[in-house]
């Protein structure tokens, strides 16, 4: 169940190991980050931060991480065998590992495939204590329920903890926060009354996501938190329930949300609704977090109108006074609850995710047809990006955090449109195919992504209905693939591509002969001429040579 504090206890948890010197290495899944909800991240991420902590470990690891360096892109079982099985055994330690919020990672599996193969091996690595948490979805019960994992597996389910334990724990963070409070702003005693923290418990139904929200929405920098209190605790939205009825996870975050909302937007002009939803709905549908600068520049705004919408809504986020740092819901309940009708039931508020996405992607395509450009970090010539000694400082200066994002996600956000915008999509993505496609390249060189192209291709193909990702944007001659064959494997001869694109752009320019977007011609004016190709998509997977970062607090693990 969202809300009840499994993430907070994981948090707690591995710092109190971290402070004993107990913690081995932890993974925080998230779905607000595309590489800490990849399950491929899980082990690479523990074994080197096992590595990092344990010489014994470090020195079974790195030979084995050298002799396949494509160990990050294997199966799960063979990561977990190889990165962290293998080391364990050899280096026999004893340590604790965490993982939390298992459930945030994309799993197409009806059994959770992480705890399918941590039973598999959780015999082998007898020393080991590995701490889990997670929603209790189908796939994620399965997996507990498996025999070789249930019978060394402890579970403790937190929802079904005793409401009076949970109501007393509540009503203690209360006291606690509303103290700090009264110290540093109001001034007054008996604030909150008992009569006031009764409410608040009751409304919480037991969770303390409900609690941290709340505390945050009465922490107001411009109103005294009594009278914040007092407006949410008399809002017609919070009460909606009261008297009726025991209140459930979702009616009293709903009601707790639709409270903060109409606090921040309700009062304003109905024609700036398009505006609030835009932002909020960036902040909710991006695939990595965006800064309200980054927002500005891909929704169209001045970051002085974005600013002061989020701040409106700074309960509900996760704010930093820079507006380039990124911005994020402080708790996944929130997107939950903004994109979906039957419980967001006021349409002002509400975020529509096609529309967004679209509004998204137009503006990830704007802005990479306006901002690239050839050599966009003014490299030298005759030299590999690996030769470059201030590459880095080159990026910073050169490719800004909206365009960078753009490169690497506008796809996303494409595969989650709808056909109804596809002639502005189709229009906007032809430009960018016809005079941006190689500079594209160029980027996600600079930035050691060039394979994430494959995966763009293959999206761009999906959606335009083509029969291949290699015709999309190559010409023939180049792959060596002809309009009229079959060709099975063109995500294969793309990964052929990719070297080109990582060693530098000039080495991009020597393999790419010539551009041609031959299924999209300028003067597209219906969805039928698109129509008229059918789509024959190659299998494949993606690779590459990169560990990707995720943090714990203020240490830093890859993989």
């Amino acid at each position: 169940m969202a809300g009840t504090g499994k993430s907070t206890i994981a948090q707690t948890v591995a710092e109190r190991l971290f402070a004993d010197g107990q913690l081995g290495a932890s993974f925080f899944c998230s779905r607000d980050f595309e590489d800490r909800s990849n399950l491929h991240s899980i082990f690479p991420t523990l074994a080197v931060q096992l590595a990092r902590k344990y010489t014994e470990f470090r020195l079974v690891f790195v030979p084995l991480a050298r002799s396949d360096p494509e160990i990050a892109y294997e199966s799960l079982y063979n990561q977990m065998e190889k990165l962290i099985v293998q080391p364990l055994v050899e280096s026999s330690i004893s340590t604790m590992i965490v993982i939390d919020a298992l459930d945030e990672c994309k799993d197409e599996e009806s059994t959770s495939a992480i705890l399918s193969v941590l039973g598999q091996f959780v015999s082998k690595i007898p020393k080991v204590k590995i701490f889990v948490t997670g929603r209790p979805e189908p796939r994620v019960q399965k997996g507990f329920r498996l025999p070789l994992l249930e019978k060394a597996t402890d579970v403790f389910i937190l929802h079904e903890v005793k409401s009076s334990q949970v109501d007393r724990d509540i009503r203690l963070f209360f006291r606690h926060r509303f103290s700090e409070l009264v110290g540093h702003q109001c001034g007054s005693d008996g604030w909150p009354t008992e009569e006031q923290l009764d409410l608040l418990c009751e409304r919480a139904a037991g969770l303390f996501v409900y609690a941290v929200a709340t505390v945050k929405f009465v922490d107001h920098k411009n109103n005294s938190p009594k009278r914040q209190l007092d407006r949410l605790l008399g809002s017609p939205e919070s009460s909606a329930f009261e008297g009726k009825t025991r209140f459930t996870a979702n009616t009293t975050l709903d009601c707790l949300y639709m409270s903060i909302l109409q606090e921040a937007f309700g009062n304003g002009y109905p024609e700036d609704d398009p505006k609030v939803r835009s932002i909020l709905g960036a902040v909710v549908l991006a695939t990595n977090p965006l800064s309200p600068s980054a927002i500005a520049a891909l929704l169209g705004f001045d970051v002085e109108e974005v600013s002061p919408i989020l701040s409106s809504a700074h309960s509900l986020l996760i704010l930093h006074k820079d507006n380039d740092y990124p911005v994020r819901p402080f708790h996944k309940s929130f997107p939950d609850f903004i994109v979906d009708p039957a419980r967001c039931a006021n349409p002002r508020f509400r975020v529509y995710p096609p529309d967004q996405h679209t509004e998204l992607l137009i503006g990830c395509l704007g802005l990479m047809n306006q901002g690239l450009e050839s050599n966009i970090c003014k490299l030298p010539d005759g030299v590999m990006n690996s030769e470059v000694d201030d590459l880095k400082e080159r990026t910073k200066q050169y490719i800004h955090r909206a365009l960078e994002y753009t490169c690497r996600s506008w796809h996303k956000h494409l595969v989650d449109t709808t056909p109804a915008h596809r002639l502005d999509i189709t229009s906007a993505l032809h430009r960018f195919l016809e005079g941006k496609y190689l500079f594209w390249l160029e980027v996600l060189s600079i930035l050691g992504a060039a394979r994430e192209a494959v995966n763009a291709l293959e999206a761009a193909a999906r959606w335009l209905d083509v029969r291949r990702v290699s015709s999309l944007v190559f010409p023939p001659d180049l792959l060596r693939v002809h309009l009229g064959t079959t060709n099975s494997q063109p995500r294969q001869r793309l990964h052929s591509f990719c070297g080109h694109i990582l060693r530098g752009h000039q080495h991009l320019r020597s393999a790419y002969l010539s551009l041609r977007a031959f299924l999209i011609p300028s003067n597209v004016d219906g969805v039928e001429a698109i129509q008229t190709i059918h789509p024959s998509p190659g299998k494949g997977r993606a690779w590459g040579t990169n560990f990707v970062g995720t943090k714990f607090r203020n240490h830093q693990a890859y993989r």
